[in-house]
């Protein structure tokens, strides 16, 4: 299930990330036997932003692309899988280009990118992956020219600010360490508001499974306490920010409607994103229980979203 939860995020956050620059569909079927890729990527022509802006996922995404995320080491088996359903798109689209009595360019074909946290020396050596480290640099797998596929084994990528959406992607101290990064830029680019959402997002999920299933490992635990911290380090500054705005309009109702409203924002963000998680769309009885949940402390709230059912919420608050 914890595997599902990062497959999920993946998704979305590529999404996210590759929407200004074409077309993106997840899970997208492939073949009668109906199998998936995770993220399929048309580039556009004329893209509303620089692709530069994403660093090295930014180079991936100049041309039509695959894009496998795996939340564990990537195994040969799974390898194989992603290039077959890669070779099932290349021949879809040799077909297409047949009925429509044209020739595809090699250039034209999809390239896959394969994400994984670590890789082991066997495997890489097993299906002859090579690094160009004077073009990709560190940890950029490419395997014979003929299959299109690339493994990235993000752990082995240098923390460069062209690497941190990639690592955004890793696990354990590599993930944690990307996520402080991807913090710090976020005060100055409103580009990665929603990227922080759903980051933040993260926590709230992961943190209703460790709950309700114990199945989140010691990766996934410190990383929802570094998201907590960092949730609350959020919490203090929009506070600060509503205190600076209230001494600007030199009036104490400022100060605190400032600081009220930002709280009130981020509280309301969280307590929805678990209750999603917990039960699904949030209907007309939950929506009651959001208004008393954000008047309580966070440390208040936070254990009866996590441990109470549905009937014990609604029962305790309605």
């Amino acid at each position: 299930m914890t595997r599902f939860i990062h497959d999920q995020f993946a998704k979305q956050y590529l999404t996210e990330l590759l929407t200004p620059y074409g077309q993106v569909e997840t899970s997208k079927d492939i073949t009668a036997e109906v199998r998936q890729v995770d993220v399929l990527f048309i580039p556009s022509p004329q893209p509303t932003k620089s692709l530069e802006t994403l660093g090295i996922i930014g180079k991936m995404a100049t041309s039509y692309a695959i894009f496998e995320p795996f939340r564990n080491p990537v195994s040969k088996s799974e390898i194989r899988s992603c290039m077959g359903k890669l070779f099932d798109i290349h021949a879809e689209l040799e077909r297409q280009a047949k009925r429509n009595d044209t020739r595809i360019n090699e250039a034209e074909l999809p390239y896959l990118w394969i994400f994984t946290p670590t890789a082991s020396v066997e495997i890489l050596e097993s299906f002859n992956g090579i690094v160009n480290e004077d073009i990709w640099g560190k940890g950029i797998y490419f395997l014979p020219k003929g299959l299109k596929t690339v493994v990235v084994a993000i752990h082995q990528l240098p923390s460069t600010p062209e690497t941190l959406f990639l690592r955004i992607l890793g696990k354990g101290k590599v993930q944690r360490q990307a996520v402080e990064q991807l913090e710090a830029l976020a005060n100055n680019s409103p580009f990665l508001g929603d990227i922080i959402e759903l980051v933040h997002n993260l926590i709230a999920v992961l943190s209703a499974r460790q709950r309700q299933e114990q199945d989140i490992d010691q990766d996934d635990q410190e990383l929802i306490m570094k998201l907590s911290e960092m949730y609350q380090q959020q919490l203090e500054e929009l506070k600060k920010q509503g205190l600076q705005e209230g001494r600007q309009e030199g009036r104490q109702e400022g100060r605190q409607e400032g600081q009220r409203e930002g709280v009130e924002r981020e509280r309301r963000a969280m307590i929805e994103s678990i209750l999603q998680v917990r039960f699904g769309a949030i209907d007309s009885q939950l929506a009651t229980i959001i208004n008393p949940l954000i008047a309580m402390n966070r440390e208040e709230f936070t254990p009866l979203l996590l441990q109470l059912s549905r009937e014990e919420l609604l029962a305790r608050f309605v």
